[in-house]
């Protein structure tokens, strides 16, 4: 279900973007191309600052939203997501907050006010706060980073990983492509 938050806003969403009837997408959200958002999901773009304004969540094209995720954002604070980036079941993205181009953001896992790099993955219940995450950087599963000392002991993605998290993409596109 799409709509408009209290300011007016309505989300946009591009024609070749995919919203299971379940998910509630709400105010001022931008969804590029061949994105799918996923049974329950809720992107909530409705919490005004100080001033009334809503700040935009945009998520780019060829993202993938999976059941149950949560994007919200404090008032006047963005969120962005960027393209190819994957968002697996339960996951929670809370603004402010950026995650970069072609990440895997593993389920149940927690980004808030953070700065995620390119090619990140983050794995299953994973918790990232406050912090900026380096680009090819892996997020053990249950890993709490919450700290710089946190940050500096992450290890880069392998090669592994990132076929997973392409693999994920591929096929979330491929739903979108076909809803």
């Amino acid at each position: 279900m799409i709509y408009r938050n209290h300011a007016g806003d309505k989300p946009v969403v591009h024609p070749t973007a995919t919203i299971h009837p379940s998910a509630v997408v709400i105010g001022n959200v931008q969804i590029g191309e061949k994105v799918f958002v996923g049974p329950n999901a809720v992107i909530r773009a409705d919490e005004p600052c100080p001033e009334g304004k809503v700040e935009a969540i945009v998520i780019e094209s060829e993202v993938n939203i999976q059941d149950g995720v949560i994007i919200h954002a404090l008032g006047g604070s963005p969120v962005h997501i960027g393209n190819g980036v994957s968002l697996a079941h339960g996951a929670v993205i809370h603004g402010p907050c950026h995650v970069g181009n072609n990440c895997f953001v593993g389920f149940k896992s927690v980004v808030f006010n953070a700065r995620i790099g390119e090619g990140v993955v983050i794995q299953h219940q994973a918790l990232v706060e406050g912090v900026e995450i380096p680009d090819r950087t892996h997020v053990p599963s249950m890993a709490g980073v919450l700290t710089e000392a946190d940050v500096h002991a992450l290890k880069p993605v392998t090669a592994e990983l990132s076929a997973f998290a392409e693999k994920v993409r591929k096929t979330n596109v491929f739903l979108a492509e076909v809803a």
